[in-house]
C-alpha cells in the first residue's frame, strides 16, 4: 500500500514510516519541512495523490483553546485533499478517554477531530492511546518548583511510543475500522507514584508531593484515561526507563 503519513517526521510519525517501509509498503512522510502545510493546505493535493491510506499524526502547536481551530482547519483541508486524491482509508491517533475530560481544551479539540473524521466521506480508523512514556518528563516539569514536584494521584497507564507506532501501522494497512481501537500500556500507576519511580531511576533527589490540584491531569476524574480492556502493549515502564 502507498501511505501518506502526515506529520511523518515527528515522534510517532517517523516510527510509523519506518515500520511500514520495513514491511514492504510505501510510506511517504509529509510535514512542514517537506513542503506540506495542513493549515494553508499547501502541498496536500500532491501528498495525497495516488495514496491508498492517509495517516494523520499532526498535532496542534498549543494545548489551549486555539487547538480547536487547528484541528477544525487541518481536518477540513486533509479530508478534502484525501477525497480528491482517491484515498480509501483515513487514520488518526487520539487519546483514551478523551471524551471524558471536557475541562481540558486540548481534549475537546481531539474530540472535535474525531467527530470531523466520523462525519467525513472516507472510511476511517481512530486509534486511541494512553499517555506516552516519552512525555512523563514534560509532565514532571509542569509542576516542578525547586526541590519538589507536585503531582495528583491520577491513574495513568503509560505506553511506549514504539508500541503506539506499531499499532497505528497495523491499523493503517488493515480494513478500516469505521470506529476506534484503544491501546494502552500493560500497567496502571498513580501519577504521583510514577513521578517517584521516574525521579528515583534518574538519581533525581527532588521530592514528589501528592497534590490533587496540581497540573492538567488534576481535572481528570477517576480512571477515565486508562483502559484495562484495551489492546495492551508489551513494553513495561521499568524496561522502558532502563
Amino acid at each position: 500500500m502507498k501511505c501518506a503519513v502526515i506529520g511523518g517526521t515527528g515522534l510517532i510519525g517517523s516510527q510509523v514510516v519506518e515500520i511500514l517501509n520495513a514491511s514492504g509498503h510505501e510510506a511517504v512522510p509529509h510535514a512542514q519541512s517537506t513542503g506540506v502545510d495542513v493549515i494553508s493546505g499547501r502541498g496536500l493535493d500532491e501528498a495525497m495523490a495516488g495514496s491508498d491510506v492517509t495517516i494523520n499524526l499532526t498535532n496542534s502547536p498549543t494545548f489551549d483553546e486555539a487547538s480547536l481551530a487547528f484541528f477544525q482547519t487541518s481536518m477540513d483541508n486533509l479530508l478534502a485533499a484525501a477525497q480528491k486524491g482517491g484515498v480509501g482509508h483515513f487514520v488518526i491517533l487520539s487519546i483514551v478517554g478523551v471524551d471524558q475530560v471536557p475541562e481540558l481544551d486540548y481534549f475537546r479539540a481531539k474530540v472535535l477531530q474525531e467527530d470531523i473524521l466520523k462525519a467525513g466521506p472516507i472510511p476511517y480508523s481512530i486509534v486511541r492511546a494512553t499517555q506516552f512514556m516519552e512525555f512523563i518528563d514534560a509532565v514532571l516539569s509542569w509542576t516542578a518548583d525547586g526541590e519538589t514536584v507536585r503531582l495528583p494521584p491520577t491513574p495513568i497507564q503509560p505506553i511506549a511510543s514504539k508500541d503506539v507506532a506499531r499499532a497505528v501501522a497495523d491499523v493503517a494497512v488493515g480494513t478500516p475500522l469505521r470506529g476506534m481501537r484503544n491501546i494502552a500500556g500493560p500497567e496502571v500507576f498513580a501519577l504521583d507514584e510514577l513521578g517517584r519511580i521516574t525521579l528515583s531511576h534518574k538519581g533525581d533527589n527532588r521530592t514528589v508531593v501528592t497534590d490533587p490540584t496540581a497540573g492538567m491531569f488534576s481535572v481528570v476524574k477517576g480512571d477515565v484515561i486508562t483502559d484495562k480492556d484495551a489492546h495492551l502493549a508489551p513494553t513495561h515502564y521499568a524496561d522502558w526507563l532502563s
